[in-house]
């Protein structure tokens, strides 16, 4: 084994495309020393960077890696582990095919280098590999230590289901053999997300048993897992199991952030070779913990109530649709007195602030007396400003034009009655357009599901707040809401 001055005189002085691809050539089942401490005096202390990054903004990533590496320095860590995929952010979809757009991740690690002469770093990117044809890139796992790419593994199991679509972009790992690393004497393995999830969802192969066959300390998985409801307690349940049937620590660090449609809790937790749990982050923020395997002790994680978890995840979701695409931080909603329109509202005033968030009643002939005032209280109870518009003057118009059109009638049914939510659709649009402020949708999965709902009418909007939520939920979403007083109007929640 080299001594550290010896090993440092043979890193790289850069970071290239090449060291990527090539790095640790024939390296399976051999140790890289990383040159932290070989004497191995002091226990490794493991940092866990739950970041929030966003597709596409390479510069802006690599600074919340920076500022990772630099505070878990000071807090005395060994090795910062951060998420998959993370400098160029998850999911990159077609950006990946954009010329430059994967070469330009090389500048961004070339800066980081100087981040590893202090602390090792492991990260996720997406790597060019030898392969010719449309296929050439891996999502791998770097790690960067003394200002070179130690070692780099690239992700076995490529999902292709669901929300995931990696198979368009990637090609899976190659090699035969698991790549052992070493960081101040401790045998590390890198694993990438889905290669946990083979025995759940039966795959063939096992990249995480190879690892721990091979005789590894700790398995790191860098992931950027979706949340949805219920996902928190089943990763913990296969990790629990993972490390506990393998014997070996598991430290598993998730995203955490909204990206459209996606969203991703964090909750990234370390379990130890017991299948006890050691680390536990925070849900649906950014944090940053420390945990010192040979010293820590079970703590496991306190459990969130399903209302609670569902309202963080959308006020995350909310926030980061604004945030990450620059947009001004206004919003309207229309508000019909009934419970979606109101939970909608509750839901953007948490991830915006009231200030931010306007109301627009807009009374028909179809409304009710106890709507309107079901839905002042709500912008009083809220804090946010309301204004009403009367439609009824304009929904006469349209009748007058439907007697042109379809004859005198004293009923024109559906087409009458969906005038009505159009006409609050455009009048929605006609705020947004005028006041540079998104309109939030109020439509839930259970109406969407079954078609109930009014094109160009209450599916107007720039974001579906409660599109993937169902009935029930939005109900849970609403007593939740009134936890320590009155939010949402009790005549919203009770009405049928």
């Amino acid at each position: 084994m080299p001594s550290q001055s010896a090993a440092r005189a043979l890193c790289a002085d850069s970071v290239s495309p090449c060291d990527l691809a090539c790095a640790t050539p024939g390296t399976s089942r051999r140790a890289l020393d990383l040159l932290h401490g070989l004497a191995n005096a002091a226990p490794m202390r493991i940092a866990l960077a739950q970041l929030n990054p966003t597709v596409g903004d390479l510069a802006g990533n690599r600074r919340l890696v920076e500022e990772a590496a630099q505070e878990a320095i000071r807090q005395g860590a060994d090795l910062l582990v951060c998420p998959e995929l993370v400098l160029c952010g998850y999911p990159p979809m077609d950006l990946l095919e954009r010329d430059g757009f994967v070469e330009s991740q090389w500048a961004e690690l070339e800066t980081l280098r100087v981040c590893s002469e202090n602390i090792a770093i492991a990260l996720g990117i997406a790597a060019s590999t030898d392969r010719r044809g449309p296929q050439r890139l891996n999502n791998s796992a770097v790690l960067l230590a003394s200002g070179r790419v130690a070692g780099r593994q690239a992700k076995t199991l490529l999902p292709t289901y669901d929300v995931f679509d990696e198979r368009r972009y990637f090609v899976p790992s190659e090699k035969s053999e698991p790549l052992l690393l070493s960081v101040d004497g401790m045998r590390i393995g890198l694993t990438i997300c889905e290669d946990a999830w083979c025995q759940q969802l039966g795959y063939p192969m096992d990249p995480l048993g190879e690892l721990a066959e091979a005789g590894v300390d700790v398995i790191l998985n860098l992931s950027a897992s979706p949340w949805h409801a219920g996902k928190n307690e089943q990763r913990r349940r296969l990790f629990s199991e993972l490390a506990r049937e393998h014997r070996v620590p598991i430290a598993f660090v998730n995203q955490v952030g909204g990206n459209d449609e996606l969203i991703f809790d964090g909750g990234s937790f370390v379990m130890n070779a017991q299948g006890e749990e050691i680390l536990s982050l925070a849900h649906f923020e950014t944090d940053l913990q420390i945990v010192d395997l040979e010293e820590a002790t079970p703590r496991p994680a306190p459990v969130m109530e399903p209302a609670h978890e569902l309202e963080r995840g959308l006020v995350l979701g909310i926030r980061d649709y604004f945030q990450k695409q620059a947009l001004p931080p206004r919003a309207v909603v229309g508000l019909s007195g009934g419970i979606d329109s109101a939970v909608t509202a509750h839901l953007a005033v948490e991830a915006l602030g009231a200030d931010a968030v306007l109301g627009i009643l807009m009374p028909g002939p179809f409304s009710s007396d106890h709507s309107v005032e079901d839905a002042l209280s709500l912008s009083r109870n809220l804090g946010i400003e309301s204004r009403t518009v009367d439609i009824q003057p304009l929904y006469r118009e349209f009748i007058r034009v439907f007697a042109d059109l379809f004859g005198e009638k004293e009923d024109y049914g559906l087409a009458g009655q969906n005038i009505q939510s159009r006409l609050r659709g455009a009048t929605l649009m006609a705020v947004s357009n005028a006041e540079n402020r998104l309109v939030l949708a109020t439509g839930n999965k259970s109406e969407l599901s079954l078609g109930y709902c009014t094109l160009y009418g209450d599916m107007i909007g720039g974001l579906a707040v409660l599109g993937d939520v169902y009935k029930g939920d939005v109900y849970a979403l609403a007593r939740f809401a009134n936890r320590d007083g009155e939010r949402i109007p009790l005549s919203s929640i009770e009405k049928p």
